[in-house]
């Protein structure tokens, strides 16, 4: 009786015998599909590689310094895209002067733009923070947690959803603003009567002191300098005076800066960015942080090292006690951009908060 009940057993290998060759099918169909999804292309696909699609973007920089903020970064991203899309890089005023820029992306004229709100004149609430807002930060370190950390990216992205036609994509952090001139400042006094070339806000702020803001196109500033239509710029730091010729037409550089990063953004004609589907926007936008990635590095590394080792133009500093009334007198600019809308009040009192944080934390995020 006991061999009697042990007779059922070969079933049992049966049953593991169909189990395995289930497994063994399920995997074959599996592969078949995957095979199937590689060799044919979907026809969203297909027709994308067929029919690109193209956007023409303006920077604010010219070509020598282009070739550092957004060069590498189009053409990693025309790389990655695998002939879905395509953007055509133009540098400053090549298509339309810088001060027209977001007119002519509104109007679809070009798709997309990368610059500061002020320069290019966007109507917005918040433009006046764009570029250099005199001493809302120290590093560039801390652009990018303004805006991630403490709500400016929100604040931008409300300002610009109340303007048809443009979306803005995201801000970042450039160079700290030095001036730079063919004679030497080295006083407050020594400002009066400069003509610089320079971005809107801070030579609005510094022209209490009187240096004249000169609005000229980028690529005449080197020749204009030479000529003595200017008589230096209050544009950039070190690394950019070095990198487009600057520093070889000026002779002193002041070390004393007025703002730790410039706030720079990218834009896009709604319409354009409609029409990007969404692993496009997302590439897009990793482009952007690799290219805000690689600013960070070119410019920290270069700052430093062309104060230490740059031999083109001779270091000058304005005493402290001079410029401490000038830190000073900051705050009451602060005060009148404040009272021009709640939005900007609301970006200056972050700006406040955000420095009293950064005083009492001391080392290594403020050193006085």
């Amino acid at each position: 009786m006991k061999d009697e009940k042990a007779a059922p057993e070969p079933k049992k290998e049966v049953q593991n015998t169909n189990r395995r060759d289930f497994i063994k099918k399920a995997g074959a169909v599996t592969a078949g599909a995957v095979a199937a999804s590689t060799v044919f292309s979907p026809a969203a696909y297909v027709y994308a590689k067929s029919n690109p699609i193209k956007w023409r973007l303006q920077t604010y920089s010219g070509a020598a310094l282009g070739a550092h903020v957004i060069k590498p970064q189009i053409e990693a991203f025309n790389r990655a895209a695998h002939g879905e899309m395509e953007i055509e890089l133009y540098f400053a005023d090549q298509l339309v002067p810088t001060g027209e820029l977001f007119r002519a992306m509104q109007k679809g004229m070009i798709d997309a733009v990368q610059s500061d709100d002020a320069t290019m004149a966007s109507p917005v609430d918040i433009s006046v923070f764009g570029g250099y807002f005199p001493f809302s930060t120290r590093y560039s370190l801390d652009l990018p947690v303004l805006f991630k950390y403490y709500g400016l990216d929100q604040i931008w992205k409300e300002a610009y959803d109340e303007v048809k036609g443009v979306e803005w994509l995201g801000a970042g952090a450039w160079d700290p603003l030095h001036i730079f001139s063919k004679d030497p400042i080295r006083s407050i006094a020594d400002m009066k009567g400069k003509r610089v070339f320079g971005v809107p806000t801070a030579g609005k702020f510094l022209s209490r002191y009187g240096l004249v803001p000169v609005t000229l196109p980028w690529d005449d500033i080197e020749v204009a300098i030479q000529t003595g239509e200017l008589d230096g710029v209050a544009w950039c730091g070190f690394t950019e005076a070095y990198e487009v010729g600057w520093a070889d037409v000026c002779n002193y550089a002041l070390l004393n800066n007025v703002t730790g990063a410039w706030c720079g953004s990218y834009f896009a004609n709604s319409k354009s960015w409609a029409k990007v589907p969404p692993h496009l926007q997302e590439l897009f936008k990793l482009s952007m942080d690799s290219s805000h990635y690689y600013r960070q590095i070119w410019y920290w590394g270069g700052e430093a090292k062309l104060r230490v080792e740059g031999k083109k133009m001779e270091l000058t500093t304005i005493p402290a006690k001079e410029w401490d009334q000038v830190v000073s007198d900051s705050k009451e600019f602060w005060n009148e951009i404040a009272s021009s809308s709640p939005r900007a009040k609301k970006v200056v009192d972050i700006f406040t908060k955000y420095s009293e944080i950064m005083e009492k934390a001391g080392v290594p995020y403020r050193y006085s």
